[in-house]
C-alpha cells in the first residue's frame, strides 16, 4: 500500500512513513524515556504514560484520516506541503480547523472526534502531531458510522465522508 500519488509517495518512502490505522502515513519520532505514573493522571487514561510522543503524519491528495477521537490533546504542526483540513465534530456543531503555512498549528482537545483531508489543490502535506500524555494505540477511539450519525444525523453527510460503510475489526 502506498500513498495516492507520486509525490506523496516518494516523500512517504524517503521518511520511512507506514499505513496509519485511521488513513495516511505515519513515523513515531520520539516517545519520552520518562513516565508519568497513572495515579498522576486523569482517569480517562488506563496506566502509566511517556511524558509526551511525536509522529510524522503524511496525508496525499483524495486520502483522508476516519474519524477518531484520543484520550489526550493533540498538538499539530505543519511541516511542508499544501493545506489541510481538520474537520472536528463538537456539542455545538462541526468546525474545521485549517493546517498550512498560513497557520502552522492547531490543537485538537482530547475527547473530540476528528478527521483530515488535504485542502483542494494540496498534493500532499506533511504534518507533526505531538501528544502529551505520550499516545498509545489504547487511547485512540475510531468512529464507527452508525455511533456517530446517532450522535450528529444533522451532519449525515461529514460522517458518512470520513467513516467506512464496513468496520475493519483490525483497526483499532
Amino acid at each position: 500500500m502506498t500513498p495516492s500519488n507520486p509525490a506523496a509517495e516518494a516523500r512517504a518512502r524517503a521518511l520511512g512513513l507506514a499505513p496509519h490505522p485511521e488513513g495516511g502515513w505515519f513515523r513515531e519520532t520520539y516517545r519520552s524515556s520518562e513516565r508519568l505514573a497513572a495515579a498522576l493522571l486523569p482517569a480517562r487514561f488506563g496506566g502509566d504514560r511517556a511524558l509526551s510522543t511525536s509522529i510524522l503524519y503524511l496525508l496525499g491528495a483524495g486520502e483522508r484520516s476516519r474519524f477518531h477521537r484520543l484520550r489526550a490533546d493533540e498538538v499539530w504542526s505543519h511541516h511542508e506541503g499544501g493545506v489541510l483540513h481538520l474537520h472536528l465534530l463538537e456539542p455545538e456543531g462541526p468546525r474545521v480547523l485549517e493546517l498550512g503555512p498560513a497557520t502552522p498549528q492547531q490543537v485538537i482537545g482530547h475527547g473530540t472526534w476528528f478527521a483530515a483531508e488535504p485542502a483542494p489543490g494540496t498534493e500532499y502535506v506533511l504534518v507533526g502531531c505531538h501528544v502529551a500524555p505520550g499516545f498509545e494505540f489504547e487511547d485512540l477511539e475510531m468512529a464507527t458510522r452508525a455511533a456517530l450519525l446517532a450522535q450528529h444525523p444533522a451532519h449525515h453527510d461529514l460522517v458518512v465522508r470520513f467513516t467506512p460503510e464496513v468496520e475493519d475489526p483490525t483497526c483499532p
